[in-house]
């Protein structure tokens, strides 16, 4: 797959992370393909050789989601989830954060706007870690490689439901 680098990456404060990507998508469709297990399955995977093999998502305020991937080559799997704080359809998501082996210590807070201008939708998500020790070892891991992937994989599946 292409490496399309359009996420941007920063740090702000002492704990968070920011990440913008642009989408040649309306809110609508992006926040869809954030929110239905059907469309998460088909981009949220990461680098190539994944699959998603659990994927369920409750959206309400209270409710879970819970992703499970699959490394096809060795089969190695890797899970995490969390609950839903806020959902004001189909501009904003708050929810947790926590992976099953944790690769970074603590629950994080995600906040996931969804900006349309033109047709063309703005996706912000900020990550709260528990410490800037926590935020700078995400920053230093291969975080951002995979979500821009995965990002470039959603905007090549929205681009196929929008014909």
């Amino acid at each position: 797959m292409e490496t399309k680098s359009k996420l941007k990456v920063t740090a702000q404060g002492e704990r968070e992370i920011v990440m913008t990507r642009d989408f040649d998508a309306p809110r609508d469709l992006v926040f869809e393909c954030h929110t239905k297990p059907e469309l998460l399955k088909k981009w949220l995977l990461g680098p190539d050789g994944w699959i998603m093999e659990v994927c369920e998502v409750n959206l309400k305020i209270g409710g879970k989601y819970r992703y499970v991937w699959k490394q096809i080559a060795d089969g190695i799997t890797m899970g995490m989830g969390g609950e839903f704080k806020v959902i004001t359809r189909p501009e904003l998501i708050h929810c947790t954060e926590v992976f099953d082996e944790a690769w970074y210590p603590g629950e994080a807070l995600v906040q996931s706007h969804f900006l349309e201008k033109n047709e063309r939708t703005t996706l912000i998500v900020t990550i709260l870690y528990n410490s800037k020790e926590t935020r700078d070892m995400v920053l230093k891991s291969p975080m951002e490689g995979g979500v821009a992937i995965s990002y470039n994989r959603l905007e090549d599946l929205m681009e196929t439901l929008t014909k």
